[in-house]
């Protein structure tokens, strides 16, 4: 037994800004992530994808690439081990891809066809470019457009319901004052997360142990227990830390192939996917379609808002982007129509991507009510606030907090917005257009169960042990101060464990969800633990330990409108003889539940904004009619910000409080970008006359509308109302 002296109680911790508990080991090469763990006699497996869109593999020419140096294995349809995609994994039935080298059928440009496993990954690369594959080709098609007649209503969605009606929309449109009907795009748009997707495989003593990049190792290790038969006691994967996650670092293909060559050879192989094959492995934003219907009393009063999306998927897996649910929560319409659709093409399975149907959603909806205040000569937030519902407009919940009307008070404050002249192409600055708009944001504030074992050690120190995982948000941090608030202590005396399977269930790092479902854990564990303290008495040398689990309290939380708020600001500068869109100055005002930690809280609101600016301005994929291949699948082709097209970025946030939330927290980590493609959509309106409703803006786009007169209308020649 130790005998320890409690230092005195320390409060105040959350809500002041701490850097990084990992920061040091980060800048300074200290910190590993999935492909720098070193191992003994660890091989290197290079994947080869097929340069199709639809067929079957005739042949695939191993033997020349087999007698090459260093090379071990070739693993392909014909070579491979069988494993298992019949079952229902964490989120659902898993994706085909994942049954890699299992049959000959090629659904896309970029399917895993084979696996070089070498014993450098020089040599496995060169090996891999060197197998021939041979393909009987099928006609393929990838053409989306609108109206598509393959188009369908999906049973289910992961996210939200497929169709949601509330009232007869049909007929408030045909009775309305003022209507908006306009349809909106948005294109293919990749994740492009700083780290590439890495996964070491190896067994050691009958158990799998898998290094790997991801967003939940428990999601992960589940999937590979199931994939390989196995005994999931048996299966860790551990994600030390992870260079940008996104949505993308789910189970993909690679890490089924490290697995997959690693129980073949019995020896570590490491799998490493370039720039280029994250294009067509890893998922992607799918395009969207949007049609949006709002029909309105003179001053704006919404009584029909009809939103409408089409998405795409792929011909083996279904996902679905539910941009039209972003307008559920947000405007006390009359009537609601809701609807996605979906066509299945010979495309790879979009995914999660920051802020799924909420970013191209709010795009198409938020510069929709510009328009309508456009129209109705209302003021753009005086329009929002006069459609602000005080219960959920489908739903009829309460809402556990709303505080978006703060926010664009707050935020009109700050930017300057009473001085905005609200007529469009007045302001010049030398030959730039300068024009300023806004849009409202909102995401879910979800909650997952989680589990959290919190130790007060022998030495006076305390150690948490949750399975989260830190994406580059610094949940690592965030974890500690909630732990140092609930324990009372200094945050230097709280150390956090994550990332790792054998540490239990804990929610995934998804959905704006991770630090508010680890946080009830962390926090109840803390609590527990704080009561044994208090009956006195000398901590052992294996400490004191206090364990939690949110199962059933997040199962009995009471039904309400749970979100994030959010008003975006956007000042562009457009010179209409080249096409350049410059935006000049951004500001986010965001009510967000209870701020952890605001050192990286602005940092997760002011990334969003940046890829705000990514979105309205740059990010575009394109896709090859003849081959079904993308175009450019690199960053010299697909382009987002870079430092020169970043302005002065501001982001702060209103009181949010919820005294009926067990924890108070919510998810700041996607709302960033929300709304943030609409307001800089909006401000080019102001800045030109002109309406872009297909993203991104680009110079071609602006130019072709300059050379249309009737685009600007009647701008040139008088004010629009």
């Amino acid at each position: 037994m130790t005998t320890t002296t409690r230092a005195a109680r320390v409060t105040g911790t959350l809500g002041t800004a701490h850097t990084r508990v990992e920061g040091r080991s980060k800048v300074t090469g200290a910190a590993r992530y999935a492909g720098e763990f070193r191992f003994d006699q660890l091989a290197h497996g290079w994947l080869v994808l097929s340069t199709i869109a639809r067929g079957r593999i005739r042949a695939v020419q191993d033997g020349p690439v087999l007698a090459m140096p260093g090379v071990l294995a070739v693993l392909h349809h014909g070579t491979a081990p069988r494993v298992n995609t019949d079952y229902v994994g964490v989120i659902g039935a898993p994706d085909p891809v994942l049954g890699i080298f299992q049959h000959d059928r090629v659904p896309y440009v970029g399917w895993p066809v084979a696996l070089v496993v070498a014993e450098t990954s020089e040599q496995a690369r060169e090996a891999a470019e060197s197998l021939v594959v041979e393909y009987d080709e099928e006609p393929h098609d990838i053409a989306f457009f609108a109206g598509h007649p393959d188009a369908y209503t999906p049973e289910s969605s992961r996210i939200g319901e497929p169709e949601v009606v509330k009232g007869d929309v049909d007929a408030a449109l045909a009775g309305a004052a003022v209507v908006v009907d306009e349809e909106y795009t948005t294109p293919e748009e990749h994740h492009s997360p700083l780290e590439p997707h890495a996964a070491t495989a190896r067994w050691e003593a009958g158990r799998l142990d898998v290094f790997d990049s991801n967003q939940s190792t428990v999601w992960v290790a589940a999937e590979l227990a199931q994939l390989f038969s196995l005994d999931p006691a048996s299966v860790r994967v551990r994600s030390e830390h992870v260079g940008g996650g996104f949505g993308s670092k789910g189970v993909r293909p690679h890490q089924v192939a490290a697995v997959m060559a690693a129980t073949v050879l019995q020896r570590p192989v490491r799998v490493v996917l370039t720039r280029r094959q994250m294009f067509s492995l890893v998922g992607h934003r799918s395009p969207t379609v949007q049609r949006v219907r709002l029909g309105a009393d003179p001053d704006g009063r919404l009584r029909a808002l009809d939103h409408q999306s089409l998405s795409r998927t792929s011909t083996v897996h279904e996902f679905v982007e539910p941009s039209a649910a972003f307008g559920r929560p947000m405007y006390a319409a009359d009537t609601v129509r809701s609807v996605f659709r979906v066509v299945r093409l010979d495309v790879p399975t979009p995914t999660f991507m920051r802020a799924p149907g909420e970013a191209p959603g709010s795009f198409a909806l938020e510069s929709a009510l510009d328009e309508l205040a456009e129209k109705c000569g209302v003021d753009p937030i005086a329009l929002r606030v006069r459609n602000e519902p005080t219960a959920g407009p489908v739903s009829g919940l309460p809402f556990s907090s709303r505080n978006l009307v703060a926010c664009f008070e707050e935020g009109a404050r700050r930017f300057g917005w009473a001085d905005r002249d609200p007529r469009p192409r007045r302001r010049r600055d030398g030959r730039w257009l300068l024009g300023t708009g806004t849009a409202a944001a909102s995401f879910f504030a979800g909650v997952g169960p989680s589990t959290a074992a919190v130790t007060a050690e022998a030495d006076g120190t305390f150690t948490v042990r949750i399975n989260a995982t830190d994406i580059g948000t610094g949940a690592r941090t965030a974890l500690t101060l909630v732990a140092a608030e609930a324990l009372e202590v200094e945050p230097a005396r709280v150390l956090v464990h994550i990332g790792d399977s054998a540490l239990g269930v804990a929610m995934f790092a998804g959905g704006s969800m991770g630090t508010r479902s680890w946080a009830w854990a962390v926090m109840r564990a803390a609590a527990d633990l704080r009561e044994q303290l208090a009956l006195g008495g000398d901590i052992p040398a294996e400490g004191v330990t206090a364990r939690s689990d949110t199962t059933e309290a997040v199962a009995s939380l009471t039904q309400k409108e749970r979100h994030s708020f959010g008003a975006q600001f956007a000042e562009v500068a457009v010179d209409v003889t080249t096409g350049e869109v410059r935006v000049r100055r951004m500001l986010g005002m965001f009510a967000a539940g209870r701020i952890v930690n605001p050192l990286t809280a602005r940092g997760q609101f002011v990334g969003g904004m940046i890829w705000g600016i990514s979105m309205a301005l740059h990010e575009e994929a394109t896709r090859d009619p003849a081959s079904g291949a993308q175009v450019g699948p690199d960053f010299a082709h697909y382009h987002f910000s870079a430092h020169a097209d970043v302005p002065d970025v501001a982001a702060d946030w209103v009181d949010d409080p919820d005294p009926d939330d067990p924890v108070g927290i919510k998810g700041i980590g996607e709302i960033g970008v929300v709304g943030a493609a609409a307001a800089i959509a909006n401000a080019v309106w102001h800045a030109t006359g002109v309406r872009h409703r297909d993203l991104p803006i680009r110079p071609d786009r602006v130019l072709g509308a300059e050379a249309d007169p009737g685009a600007r209308g009647a701008v040139d020649g008088g004010s629009r109302a």
